[in-house]
Formats: structure tokens, sequence, C-alpha cells
């Protein structure tokens, strides 16, 4: 089996440095801080992504168009796709995604599905929050989720 090659970039955002990995061709993870552990490299989906991540935190964008790559289990991408249909500016609790996909029980696994997230901001995993409420976990820090969903609801 051949390793696919992977590249990334540092993208400079409002929360500071953002690392975004691709194939070539797809984007297939947007991880906080910098990892400059693979290739770096100019690439058009690397120039899409931060153009609309540009938008986004200025507002002008509430749905991305970028070439998405996901590699996770059946479970994973289904709460993925899931995640993908929450409205800008709104937020779902881990029960209201578990129901949605067919699987009211499994609220704590949705949780695990996105902690396994590699695509945050774009696979809006930033939008789940407690069902009481409260906002619970985020890959990329607490604050970060505060700071997004903020973002969203001053641009909704």
């Amino acid at each position: 089996m051949t390793k696919t090659e992977t590249y990334h970039c540092i993208y400079d955002s409002l929360f500071g440095p953002i690392t975004l990995q691709s194939d070539g061709s797809s984007l297939i993870a947007l991880d906080f801080g910098k990892k400059e552990t693979l290739r770096e490299a100019k690439l058009v989906v690397f120039d899409q992504t931060k153009n609309e991540l540009d938008e986004y935190f200025s507002g002008k964008r509430k749905h991305f168009t970028i070439p998405l790559k996901i590699a996770g289990t059946p479970f994973q991408e289904l709460v993925w796709s899931a995640l993908l249909e929450i409205p800008y500016g709104e937020t779902r609790s881990y029960e209201d995604i578990a129901i949605k996909i067919g699987n009211p029980k499994a609220c704590r696994a949705i949780g695990m599905a996105n902690n396994r997230n590699n695509i945050g901001i774009i696979i809006p995993c930033h939008r789940v929050i407690g069902k009481d409420g409260k906002l619970v976990g985020y890959g990329g820090g607490l604050d970060k989720k505060i700071a997004l969903l903020e973002l969203e609801k001053k641009f909704a």
C-alpha cells in the first residue's frame, strides 16, 4: 500500500497560528497551533482554505466549500456529516446529534466522535454543547469554542 504524501501550511488567524494539512487536493486537517512536522507546500486548497477562513472570521462566510477528505469510522463520519448540518450561529446538544443520526443513547459516543474531528471550524464541532446549555470540551480549547460561538452569534 502506498502512503499518501501529506503537506502543511501555517495560517495566521485571529486565534493564533492554525496548521492546515492536505493530501495535495483536499483539506485533511485543521489544528490550532503550529505543527511543522510535514512538508510545507503552496497548494490551491490551502489558498482556498485561507480565503474562506478570512471570510468566516470577518462574518462574510457562513458555509465552507473547501474540498475535504475525512477519515474516520462509519459512526464518526455519520456524526461529522450531522455537524455540517448545524446552521451557522446555532448550537445543538450531543443528544440532538444522537437523535439526528438515529441513535438517541449515543451522546457519549457523539462526544468522542467530536473529539476525533480533525477539521475543526470547517466541520463545526464547536457548535455542539451540553444538554443543559453548558459549553463542554473542544479540541482547540474551551476559550476558542467560546470565541467561535460569539463570533458566529455576532454575525448570524
